[in-house]
């Protein structure tokens, strides 16, 4: 995988494809399933967020002093470290590797940052997700045909390998290659790279799929391409879409399809979404045999999961829970939880959660040399008594973070009821070359500081698994607002239901086989639309109407002890639901009985 997220202390990774590799390796490590991640090890942290006086997103990468994170250099025969060469066209490149001990299972990280190599050599490996197109490209080479050779020199032989996005694809070819060096008829080859693999694919629409165009991919690999002993051509085809306009494009998608022999999705409604999209390379197929499956996503439990609730598992469920993830008669015992118990705690976390806020509002409001007014504003924000609501993912347009402000007056008036206030805590960070997510960012921003909305609407900067851990488990409601069917699966939902925060989504990704009517709320139709304006219209409304006359009164009706006795109902139902069908332990269950076992016995 290009990137994993294991914790906020080993920053390499951006957002949810690098949270599920690395809940992946947890889940193995808690069910001895012997995996081997491989990635790269990035000298700058993905980019520190500052968000400045108007709102404007500031990118700061910051050094990593690899001798600070949790990782060892893994050591040759003579004790020193292991470093291999990767030949590309008029330059070999030196990669050094490291080891990161998830649980029971082993993260292997390349690095080119150190004196073997030139100096712009050692900048291939200093950011996640460069937009220099070449270093992007020598970055999956490095990634691919680098991370195979680095496997083989640990004596370590896989026998299923998994594709985590189409970034990994090289794998494939430097397989492939070292199969038709030994003389393999190039269907041959392919036929046995084919039976070894899966591919997993995250991306909901064919224009959001890695392209490269050939020229720049033979300037790089036109001694590696001469060494196929088969024509470029013949390689070429594997990544090429016969109907795209541009026919020196190369496909990384396309390319992952074929060389895989097995191919997966990552929610039911995201598998139906990738039959169509990639239909044109099974023409003789219908649509609905695309050899294409699912396994919808899921997440770590226990990373995920507050302490404070862990805690309360323990007392009421037993420690046990923790080897019944996926047991739902098991988590029926969520009722034993007394109303008041797990409403008391819910509102601990809310507190912590606000508190921690305050915290980051007051450092952003004096580097940005604010009035003491509004730095005491920001040190009383927030009313923990409050419904609170919470937004906080990737910017990016499919995203929809403005579509709360569609209709601001009817906005207003549903934060502004005296009897049944609203608040909003927003977070999240857009890519450094995606100018309309960083527009987005500056809109929200700057609507949390009109009068209709100060003190009610907030952006949290520098959003990570850190803040992320206290949102999910602090917020009531968590929001989700994608333009359906871009998202392909979504995470964030499912950690914040683990803590018994209510999911309010638009029903796509997971919440589309979630949703049951009782353990959270369905915004919007299911149902595809082909006018985004008329979706626009129709989702905004669907959401205030759902929160003027659903949701908050349901939130604000209380018993005797001031208790929301039917809120609490849901959280629990939510919980019970949820939990054991959206763990990586269900998913890592999923792949081994559905496509690992498979591979396996295929080989033998």
């Amino acid at each position: 995988s290009m990137e994993f997220g294991i914790h906020e202390s080993l920053p390499i990774y951006s957002g949810g494809l690098g949270i599920l590799a690395g809940d992946l390796l947890k889940s193995a490590s808690d069910r001895g399933v012997p995996l081997v991640g491989l990635g790269l090890l990035y000298r700058e942290s993905y980019f520190t967020q500052f968000i400045s006086h108007h709102g404007h997103q500031q990118s700061v990468y910051l050094h990593n002093n690899f001798s600070d994170l949790p990782l060892l250099p893994v050591l040759n025969g003579e004790g020193k470290p292991l470093t291999l060469q990767v030949a590309f066209d008029h330059q070999t490149i030196a990669i050094r590797v490291w080891k990161v001990e998830v649980g029971r299972v082993q993260l292997y990280l390349l690095d080119t940052d150190f004196s073997e190599n030139s100096d712009s050599e050692r900048k291939i490996t200093a950011r996640l997700y460069v937009e220099d197109r070449d270093f992007r490209l020598i970055q999956e080479m490095l990634l691919g045909i680098g991370g195979v050779k680095v496997l083989e020199a640990l004596g370590i032989r896989p026998v299923v390998w998994h594709l985590n996005e189409s970034h990994c694809a090289m794998a494939n070819f430097e397989r492939m290659r070292d199969l038709l060096q030994k003389g393999l008829p190039l269907p041959e080859a392919l036929e046995t790279i084919r039976q070894s693999t899966l591919f997993t694919i995250h991306t909901p629409v064919a224009a959001g799929t890695e392209v490269f165009d050939i020229p720049r991919i033979e300037r790089f690999l036109k001694g590696y391409l001469q060494s196929l002993n088969i024509p470029s051509e013949e390689f070429f085809r594997l990544g090429q879409d016969s109907q795209h306009p541009d026919p020196n494009a190369f496909n990384m998608s396309i390319l992952s399809f074929r060389t895989s022999g097995y191919a997966n999705a990552v929610s039911q409604l995201h598998g139906e979404v990738s039959r169509r999209i990639w239909h044109s390379l099974w023409p003789d197929r219908p649509v609905e045999q695309v050899p294409i499956g699912h396994i919808t996503n899921g997440v770590h439990v226990r990373t995920w999961m507050a302490s404070v609730l862990k805690d309360l598992l323990d007392e009421y469920l037993g420690m046990e829970w923790r080897y019944h993830l996926t047991d739902i008669e098991f988590w029926k015992g969520i009722s034993k939880i007394p109303d008041e118990v797990l409403w008391k705690i819910h509102y601990e976390l809310k507190f912590r959660m606000i508190e921690e806020v305050r915290k980051i509002l007051v450092r952003q409001y004096e580097r940005n040399d604010e009035s003491p007014e509004m730095i005491a504003k920001a040190r009383r924000i927030l009313n923990p008594e409050v419904l609170t609501l919470g937004f906080a993912r990737r910017f990016t347009p499919y995203k929809r973070a403005t579509l709360l402000f569609r209709n601001r007056e009817w906005l207003k008036f549903i934060l502004s009821r005296e009897d049944m206030p609203v608040q909003i805590i927003f977070a999240g960070k857009a890519h450094p070359a995606d100018q309309v997510g960083k527009l987005l960012i500056q809109t929200i921003y700057q609507e949390s500081r009109t009068p209709e909305f100060e003190g009610k609407i907030v952006f949290v900067e520098n959003y990570d698994m850190a803040l992320a851990k206290i949102l999910i488990s602090g917020v009531d409601v968590w929001l989700n607002l994608p333009r359906r069917p871009m998202e392909a699966s979504g995470t964030s939902g499912m950690k914040a239901a683990i803590n018994g925060v209510l999911h309010c989504s638009i029903l796509d990704g997971w919440w589309r086989e979630a949703y049951d009517g009782t353990n959270g709320w369905a915004v919007g139709e299911d149902r595809d639309y082909y006018n985004e304006t008329e979706q626009d219209m129709v989702d905004s409304e669907s959401l205030y109407r759902l929160l003027q006359d659903e949701l908050v009164p349901l939130y604000y009706r209380r018993d005797e002890r001031g208790i929301p006795v039917e809120w609490v109902a849901k959280m629990k139902r939510s919980m019970e639901s949820l939990i054991p069908r959206f763990s990586t332990c269900r998913m890592l269950e999923q792949y081994v009985n559905e496509y690992y076992i498979k591979i396996m016995k295929q080989k033998k």
